[in-house]
């Protein structure tokens, strides 16, 4: 009987999780300058922004060599 209880609790979406998919979706994602492809911030954020691939390069380009 305790199945029957916990059964249409485990099947529906926790309010929280659901309330933070919706937020995730509203939010609009700056493009990479580089490639056009969006990024990983919002477009209220300052300053270059670069998508995770470009974000890679650009560290490996400017890195110290040794």
């Amino acid at each position: 009987m305790s199945e029957q209880t916990a059964g249409p609790a485990a099947r529906t979406q926790r309010p929280e999780a659901a309330e933070a998919a919706e937020a995730t979706e509203a939010i609009a994602y700056a493009e990479c300058v580089l490639c056009r492809k969006p990024t990983e911030h919002p477009e209220t954020v300052r300053g270059v922004t670069l998508c995770p691939v470009c974000e890679w390069q650009e560290a490996q380009r400017t890195a110290c060599s040794g």
